[in-house]
C-alpha cells in the first residue's frame, strides 16, 4: 500500500509504503491474528496488529475485537499511547483479567512528521533510523491482564530510510521447535539496504519464517511494515491492494 507522498529534495519525493503479510497456523483455517489499517484524521496512516491468546476461532474473535477497538480510536484522532491504554482497560473490564492479547501499532503522523511505534507484546519491533537497523525489545506487558499496563512507545523522524516492522509471535518464534530460530534482523538488512518496498520486506519475512518452520507454520504469522523511500516521480495517488486465497 502506497500511503502518501511527502515533500523531499528537488526532483524527488518521499513515498510512505505500508504492507501486510499473514498466514494461519498449519492446519488451522482461521488466523488468530488481526491486522487493520486506517487513515488518521490529521493526516497519515495507522496499522494495528493484534494477536489473540491461542489460535483458531476464539483467538480470532478476541484479536478482531481488540484491533477494531484500537482502529476506531485512532480514526477518531486519539493518540497511539492513549488508544493502547484504552483498549487494555476495555479488555481488562470485559474479560476480568482472564484473557490477554498482544498488540502493536505503527503510525505515520504527517502532522507531527513522525512514525510512532507502540508495543504491548513480547515480540520486538524492527526499526531503522539514521542508517541504523535495530531490534527494539523494551519490556512491556500484553493487554487485558494487569492494571496500569502501558505500551512501550518510540518516535522516529519521518524521513527517507526510516523503517518500522511489527510482527506476531509466529514470526518471532519461527524455527525454535527445529532448533534454528529465524533471524528477523538478518533477513531484513539486505532488503533495507537495497531500498526494497514494504511489500517485499513483508513477503520475505513471512517466507523466511515459514521456511524456518519447514513449511508448516507452528503459529499464526503476521507482519506489518511501514517505510519511507525516495521516488523519482510521484503522481499524488494513494493505492491499496490485497491478495486473499479462497480455497
Amino acid at each position: 500500500m502506497s500511503a502518501a507522498q511527502l515533500p523531499a529534495k528537488s526532483g524527488t519525493s518521499l513515498q510512505l509504503d505500508v504492507a501486510v503479510a499473514k498466514l494461519s497456523k498449519y492446519a488451522v483455517r482461521e488466523s488468530g491474528d488481526t491486522v487493520e489499517v486506517t487513515e488518521r484524521p490529521h493526516g497519515g496512516i495507522s496499522v494495528v496488529l493484534a494477536d489473540g491468546q491461542g489460535s483458531g476461532r476464539n483467538a480470532k474473535t478476541m484479536s478482531n475485537l481488540v484491533a477494531k477497538k484500537a482502529i476506531n480510536l485512532l480514526a477518531d484522532g486519539i493518540r497511539d499511547g492513549a488508544a493502547a491504554r484504552a483498549v487494555h482497560d476495555f479488555l481488562l473490564a470485559y474479560r476480568h483479567g482472564q484473557v490477554s492479547a498482544e498488540m502493536a501499532i505503527i503510525s505515520a503522523d504527517l502532522h507531527a512528521k513522525s512514525i510512532v511505534v507502540s508495543r504491548n507484546t513480547h515480540c520486538p519491533a524492527l526499526l531503522a533510523e539514521g542508517g541504523q537497523l535495530t531490534l527494539w525489545s523494551d519490556p512491556t506487558n500484553a493487554i487485558g491482564l494487569y492494571a496500569n499496563t502501558k505500551p512501550a512507545i518510540r518516535h522516529l523522524t519521518l524521513e527517507a530510510g526510516v523503517l518500522a516492522v511489527i510482527y506476531s509471535d509466529g514470526i518471532h518464534d519461527a524455527g525454535t521447535r527445529k532448533m534454528k530460530r529465524f533471524d528477523v534482523l538478518a533477513a531484513v538488512e539486505p532488503l533495507h539496504e537495497a531500498e526494497a518496498t514494504a511489500q517485499a520486506i513483508a513477503d520475505a519475512l513471512l517466507a523466511g519464517a515459514l521456511e524456518a518452520d519447514e513449511g508448516k507454520a507452528a503459529d499464526d504469522m503476521s507482519v506489518a511494515v511501514m517505510s519511507v523511500r525516495p521516488v523519482g516521480h510521484a503522481d499524488g495517488a494513494r493505492r491499496l491492494s490485497m491478495e486473499m486465497p479462497l480455497g
